[in-house]
Protein backbone atom coordinates (compact mmCIF):
# COMPACT_ATOMS: atom_id res chain seq x y z
CA UNK A 1 0.00 0.00 0.00
CA UNK A 2 1.27 3.76 -1.04
CA UNK A 3 0.51 6.39 1.20
CA UNK A 4 0.06 9.83 -1.14
CA UNK A 5 0.16 12.87 0.51
CA UNK A 6 -1.30 16.08 -1.19
CA UNK A 7 -2.87 19.55 -0.40
CA UNK A 8 -6.09 19.40 -0.13
CA UNK A 9 -9.07 21.98 -1.22
CA UNK A 10 -12.96 22.91 -1.11
CA UNK A 11 -13.82 20.29 -3.00
CA UNK A 12 -12.83 17.23 -0.44
CA UNK A 13 -14.83 18.61 1.56
CA UNK A 14 -17.63 16.06 2.09
CA UNK A 15 -14.91 13.61 2.12
CA UNK A 16 -12.71 14.75 4.88
CA UNK A 17 -16.62 15.44 7.09
CA UNK A 18 -17.34 11.69 6.79
CA UNK A 19 -13.97 10.76 7.67
CA UNK A 20 -13.34 13.04 10.98
CA UNK A 21 -17.00 13.07 11.74
CA UNK A 22 -17.16 9.21 12.14
CA UNK A 23 -13.64 9.43 13.96
CA UNK A 24 -15.02 11.57 16.15
CA UNK A 25 -18.17 10.80 17.18
CA UNK A 26 -18.13 6.99 16.33
CA UNK A 27 -15.03 6.03 17.44
CA UNK A 28 -14.40 8.21 20.44
CA UNK A 29 -17.81 9.54 21.34
CA UNK A 30 -16.37 13.25 21.22
CA UNK A 31 -19.62 15.19 21.40
CA UNK A 32 -19.04 17.09 18.06
CA UNK A 33 -21.01 18.02 14.81
CA UNK A 34 -20.58 19.52 11.88
CA UNK A 35 -21.98 22.76 12.80
CA UNK A 36 -19.50 22.76 15.38
CA UNK A 37 -16.31 22.62 12.65
CA UNK A 38 -17.56 25.07 9.51
CA UNK A 39 -13.83 24.90 8.54
CA UNK A 40 -13.89 21.04 6.85
CA UNK A 41 -16.58 23.20 4.60
CA UNK A 42 -14.37 26.09 4.02
CA UNK A 43 -10.96 24.71 3.25
CA UNK A 44 -9.48 27.51 0.94
CA UNK A 45 -10.82 30.39 3.36
CA UNK A 46 -10.12 29.32 6.85
CA UNK A 47 -6.54 27.50 5.90
CA UNK A 48 -4.73 27.97 2.54
CA UNK A 49 -6.29 32.16 2.07
CA UNK A 50 -4.82 32.46 5.51
CA UNK A 51 -1.52 31.42 5.06
CA UNK A 52 -1.65 27.97 6.60
CA UNK A 53 -2.59 24.66 4.36
CA UNK A 54 -4.44 21.46 4.79
CA UNK A 55 -3.56 17.81 3.61
CA UNK A 56 -4.80 14.18 3.29
CA UNK A 57 -3.52 11.33 2.83
CA UNK A 58 -4.72 8.38 0.23
CA UNK A 59 -4.33 5.07 -0.52
CA UNK A 60 -5.72 4.19 -3.60
CA UNK A 61 -7.57 7.13 -4.13
CA UNK A 62 -9.17 6.68 -0.73
CA UNK A 63 -8.95 9.32 1.76
CA UNK A 64 -7.36 7.78 5.28
CA UNK A 65 -5.92 10.64 6.78
CA UNK A 66 -5.38 14.41 7.51
CA UNK A 67 -3.40 17.13 8.97
CA UNK A 68 -4.33 20.73 8.73
CA UNK A 69 -2.05 24.17 9.64
CA UNK A 70 -3.97 27.50 10.80
CA UNK A 71 -1.97 30.28 10.78
CA UNK A 72 -2.75 32.18 13.67
CA UNK A 73 0.23 35.23 13.95
CA UNK A 74 2.82 36.22 11.56
CA UNK A 75 5.32 33.33 13.44
CA UNK A 76 3.03 30.85 14.77
CA UNK A 77 0.22 28.33 13.73
CA UNK A 78 -2.40 25.97 15.57
CA UNK A 79 -2.61 22.18 14.55
CA UNK A 80 -6.05 20.72 13.41
CA UNK A 81 -7.41 18.30 12.06
CA UNK A 82 -4.91 15.18 12.40
CA UNK A 83 -7.05 12.63 11.99
CA UNK A 84 -5.84 8.40 10.34
CA UNK A 85 -8.83 6.39 10.05
CA UNK A 86 -8.53 3.41 12.36
CA UNK A 87 -7.25 0.95 9.95
CA UNK A 88 -4.72 2.71 8.82
CA UNK A 89 -3.02 3.80 12.18
CA UNK A 90 0.17 2.28 13.46
CA UNK A 91 4.05 1.98 12.23
CA UNK A 92 3.57 0.07 9.15
CA UNK A 93 2.12 2.70 7.54
CA UNK A 94 3.30 5.54 9.48
CA UNK A 95 0.53 7.52 7.91
CA UNK A 96 0.43 10.48 11.05
CA UNK A 97 3.76 10.83 11.02
CA UNK A 98 4.17 11.66 7.31
CA UNK A 99 1.19 14.30 7.39
CA UNK A 100 3.37 15.88 10.46
CA UNK A 101 6.15 16.03 8.97
CA UNK A 102 4.48 17.41 5.72
CA UNK A 103 3.19 19.90 7.85
CA UNK A 104 6.46 21.02 9.53
CA UNK A 105 8.60 20.88 6.25
CA UNK A 106 5.74 23.85 4.85
CA UNK A 107 6.29 25.82 8.47
CA UNK A 108 10.14 25.62 7.68
CA UNK A 109 9.71 27.17 4.25
CA UNK A 110 6.76 29.31 5.42
CA UNK A 111 8.71 30.85 8.31
CA UNK A 112 6.09 29.43 10.96
CA UNK A 113 8.60 29.17 14.01
CA UNK A 114 6.24 27.51 16.48
CA UNK A 115 3.12 25.63 16.26
CA UNK A 116 0.47 24.73 19.03
CA UNK A 117 -2.30 21.99 19.38
CA UNK A 118 -5.02 21.26 21.90
CA UNK A 119 -5.92 17.58 22.06
CA UNK A 120 -8.81 15.54 24.61
CA UNK A 121 -6.95 13.74 27.03
CA UNK A 122 -8.51 10.72 26.82
CA UNK A 123 -6.87 10.49 23.10
CA UNK A 124 -3.94 8.51 25.04
CA UNK A 125 -2.23 7.80 21.42
CA UNK A 126 -2.41 10.82 20.10
CA UNK A 127 -0.70 12.56 23.23
CA UNK A 128 1.79 9.87 22.92
CA UNK A 129 2.38 10.61 19.72
CA UNK A 130 2.80 13.82 19.92
CA UNK A 131 5.38 13.49 23.07
CA UNK A 132 7.30 11.28 20.62
CA UNK A 133 7.67 13.97 18.33
CA UNK A 134 9.43 16.65 21.00
CA UNK A 135 5.84 18.15 21.69
CA UNK A 136 6.40 19.45 25.68
CA UNK A 137 3.39 20.09 27.18
CA UNK A 138 1.79 24.01 27.45
CA UNK A 139 -0.55 25.11 30.30
CA UNK A 140 -3.82 26.55 28.77
CA UNK A 141 -3.27 30.19 30.21
CA UNK A 142 0.38 30.10 29.05
CA UNK A 143 -0.97 29.75 25.05
CA UNK A 144 -0.52 32.53 22.81
CA UNK A 145 -3.18 35.20 23.17
CA UNK A 146 -4.42 34.96 19.36
CA UNK A 147 -4.50 30.65 20.16
CA UNK A 148 -7.63 29.09 18.34
CA UNK A 149 -8.85 27.24 21.45
CA UNK A 150 -11.79 24.70 20.93
CA UNK A 151 -14.18 24.00 23.33
CA UNK A 152 -13.12 20.48 23.74
CA UNK A 153 -9.55 20.34 24.11
CA UNK A 154 -8.37 19.94 27.33
CA UNK A 155 -4.71 19.25 26.82
CA UNK A 156 -1.97 21.63 25.36
CA UNK A 157 1.66 21.42 23.36
CA UNK A 158 3.40 23.25 21.23
CA UNK A 159 6.81 22.60 18.87
CA UNK A 160 9.33 24.96 18.81
CA UNK A 161 10.47 24.72 14.71
CA UNK A 162 12.88 27.18 14.15
CA UNK A 163 14.74 28.74 17.26
CA UNK A 164 14.61 32.53 16.68
CA UNK A 165 17.66 34.52 17.75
Amino acid sequence: MKVHIQQLNNTYSDQLIDMILNIQQKEFNVPITIEDQPDLKQIESFYTEAGGNFWGAFIDGELVGSIALVKFDEREGAVRKMFVKKEFRGKELNIAQELLEVLIAFCRESGIDAIYLGTVNILKAAIRFYERNHFVQVEKENLPARFPLMSADNVFYSLIINQTV
